[in-house]
């Protein structure tokens, strides 16, 4: 159901419940019964199937299979790799039962006791073990190699603090999980993928994305690197939107993962992991939308083009809706997405602050002096702006317009995460960006974890990544004054 906009929070005035309300009043989700759970409308749904459509081609392109993976562990596979287990283990969503009964004091159902699994199934927050205790059925020789699998499946990570889309008890991922015969192809396959995120977030999100290593102690549990891409949001704060690891050989030695080489020697597979999850959503909201509501890229629009009838009576809605049809086709004959609104149980000026809410890139108004004049109104969400236009050549003209939308979007954003790059050397300057400024702030670090934790303790911000490209500099370190030898960007984050 369509929702008034004054209900919607000003960004300035509140920029975190501005983000739930738009969420919810746009359509895109909601919280469910289940605490830390949401539910995913059917607009959300369909940007997420864009979304998926997308990467799940990249993918395929670039070589990898779709399988399926069991959603329950089993609880020994996380002892036997010891820094995987220490980062999910207070994450994980534990079965020790398998059967409820009926309360003998008529009190619903209880877990029947007698129902006790012999070893607990943990539900699963990533699925390296299960996979690399399968791909161990898998692999005997180089010929077996290289594994190149993704899963498309939901995952639990037991968050006590929630919000929808970008941090939620279950949440809807893909994970790729491959199999390699030499180090060299797995951190080959970890760089390819990272940039697969990096073209499908800017080209298709348009949203821009600094791509780096994370710090050692940013790293995923159980990797020897983590490739990151870090975005801005309009709040200043930086949104971690997809990651690649590599993983060298810890997977494999768990779970004694071995192969014979051409040579005929036994040698351990190397690995990596890589994945993005319904948080892109979040990013998406985040990056671009205003007090109107979403702005959404045209290219993951679900509705590219929103008609709405000018008109008096049901005579002129039928000639009206005749028209529009027409143009509609055309226009779904180029592949564009369109809908033709013909209730009539709201007014126009309704259903435009509706579109406006539900980010749809282009409207498009037909009243009876259009029909006379050969003419439309084309309103554009990004700059809502508005003109009249002919008729003819309409097609052309909108194909063209969603692509200057989509490279306006983007650009915006990038004006913006470029106003917002600060760089800074001393620990004052640090501080006085952080909290008044915000954004990404470029700065030494001595290399320490000890200091990295210092300084996320002193101030909440963290290294979000050591950007590819960043250049060797000699300097001083903002927090202990210790030499570094290149800058890394820091920020507070979600």
């Amino acid at each position: 159901m369509a929702v008034e906009l004054k209900d919607l929070t000003k960004v300035e005035e509140n920029y975190s419940k501005w983000y739930n309300d738009l969420v919810v009043k746009a359509g895109l989700a909601e919280n469910s019964a289940v605490r830390g759970c949401m539910v995913i409308k059917p607009y959300g749904y369909a940007i997420w199937e864009k979304m998926q459509h997308v990467l799940d081609g990249m993918f395929k392109q670039t070589g990898h299979e779709n399988a399926y993976f069991p959603l329950f562990i089993p609880k020994s596979f996380f002892s036997r790799e010891a820094h995987h287990v220490e980062g999910f283990a207070k994450e994980c969503a534990v079965v020790t039962h398998y059967r409820l009964k009926n309360d003998p004091d008529g009190k619903g159902v209880v877990v029947d006791p007698d129902a006790k699994l012999e070893e607990e199934l943990i539900v699963r927050p990533t699925s390296e073990t299960i996979i690399w205790n399968t791909y161990k059925n898998w692999i005997t020789s180089y010929r077996d190699l290289p594994i190149l699998c993704n899963q498309w499946a939901n995952v639990v990570r037991w968050e006590m603090r929630t919000r929808l889309f970008l941090r939620t008890a279950e949440f809807l991922w893909q994970e790729g999980h491959t199999a390699h015969a030499t180090r060299e192809e797995a951190e080959a396959e970890a760089m390819k993928m990272i940039n697969v995120y990096k073209t499908f977030v800017e080209e298709w999100m348009a949203l821009p994305v600094i791509v780096g290593h994370k710090s050692p102690n940013e790293r995923f549990a159980g990797a020897e690197d983590t490739l990151t891409i870090e975005a801005l949001m309009q709040d200043g704060k930086a949104l971690q939107s997809g990651t690649s690891h590599f993983l060298g050989q810890n997977f494999a030695k768990a779970f004694d993962v071995t192969y014979t080489t051409r040579e005929g020697k036994q040698e351990y597979v190397w690995a990596t992991s890589w994945g993005v999850s319904t948080r892109l959503m979040g990013a998406l909201i985040m990056a671009h939308s205003d007090n109107n509501g979403l702005v959404l890229p045209p290219r993951l629009a679900p509705i590219q083009v929103a008609m709405v009838p000018i008109y008096k009576g049901a005579e002129q809605l039928a000639v009206m809706t005749e028209k529009m049809e027409a143009i509609a086709a055309d226009l779904r004959a180029r592949g564009i997405s369109v809908k033709v609104d013909t209730r009539d149980n709201v007014r126009s000026g309704f259903k435009f602050a509706e579109y406006e809410l539900k980010g749809v890139p282009v409207r498009l108004a037909l009243g009876p002096r259009d029909l006379e004049n050969g003419t439309i109104e084309l309103a554009r969400r990004d700059t809502l702006t508005k003109e009249t236009v002919p008729q003819q050549g309409l097609t052309d003209r909108i194909a063209a317009l969603l692509d200057e939308i989509q490279q306006n979007i983007y650009k915006k954003a990038l004006d913006f995460r470029a106003s917002m790059i600060t760089r800074v050397d001393t620990w004052d300057e640090f501080i006085e960006t952080l909290n008044e400024k915000g954004g990404f702030i470029s700065a030494h670090w001595d290399g320490t974890v000890e200091t990295e934790v210092a300084i996320k303790e002193a101030t909440k911000a963290t290294i979000r990544c050591i950007p590819l490209d960043a250049e060797e500099e000699e300097g001083r370190c903002i927090f202990t004054g210790k030499p570094s030898h290149r800058r890394v960007l820091f920020a507070r984050s979600y």
